[in-house]
């Protein structure tokens, strides 16, 4: 949980355990991380791990430090469009390997480690994203626009997912770029994503967004806007359509 200003970036964050998971003494196996590079680029992402898996919390965890790892160690940032795909396509493939390293070490399964990741690369005039399974991630502009950057990746029925370790996971990733004035970034995995997109089309519900992103024009103390952002998450209106976990990280530029 957290917020923090650099370089006109506002982050706040949150992951809570869902009403399910809570019931049967299950952690909270959403994970995220951020990170604001020197150059002002903020770096973002969010996992789930699988609730079928006994382990999926520690997938989450080291995918989403992995994949920001691989990205800020860099010593020289992409120039372009391909170049930046690339590099996020390579961090979801070490996030992946190092899931898979794990699972050797603790002598399980891979599947015990499965996790979704999405990983978002975001400055004020483009952001990328690259997604391995459901969650979404959207971002609004200056003119109040809401635009979907991604989509739940889901199998033949809507409770089904791709996970990173899977064999098609990183090589069928969703990988996109959005151009424009960048003022609102929201990133969240699929417990919230029956509120937050129409859905089947994947489309943001802009009454859901709409109240946070106001939010994000006010909020300045950490451990407020971190109890309001729970405050939410936990609310009935929240966990009366879901019981899953919950992970929203919002971000405003400028």
């Amino acid at each position: 949980m957290s917020i923090k200003a650099e370089n006109q970036w506002r982050v706040v964050s949150v992951s809570v355990a869902g009403r399910s998971h809570e019931k049967r003494g299950q952690p909270c196996q959403d994970k995220h991380h951020w990170q604001i590079l020197q150059e002002g680029i903020l770096v973002a992402a969010v996992a789930d791990g699988a609730g079928s898996s006994n382990l999926g919390d520690v997938g989450a965890k080291i995918a989403v430090n992995v994949a920001l790892r691989a990205i800020s160690q860099q010593k020289l940032l992409p120039v372009d469009d391909i170049g930046w795909q690339f590099l996020l396509v390579d961090a979801l493939r070490a996030a992946k390997n190092a899931v898979l390293a794990e699972s050797q070490v603790r002598e399980v399964e891979p599947r015990e480690l499965a996790t979704t990741l999405i990983l978002v690369v975001a400055t004020p005039e483009f952001v990328l994203a690259a997604q391995v399974g459901d969650g979404a991630a959207v971002v609004g502009d200056g003119e109040e626009n809401i635009f979907s950057l991604t989509s739940p990746q889901t199998g033949e029925h809507i409770n089904e997912t791709t996970f990173l370790i899977s064999e098609p996971g990183v090589e069928n990733a969703q990988v996109n770029i959005w151009r424009g004035k960048l003022l609102h970034l929201a990133i969240f995995s699929d417990g919230l994503q029956m509120l937050a997109l129409k859905m089947p089309m994947g489309l943001p519900h802009s009454p859901f967004f709409t109240p946070l992103f106001k939010f994000m024009r006010v909020v300045t103390d950490e451990k407020e806007a971190t109890r309001q952002l729970e405050e939410f998450l936990r609310s009935p209106k929240v966990t009366g359509r879901t019981d899953d976990d919950l992970t929203l990280l919002l971000a405003r530029y400028g």
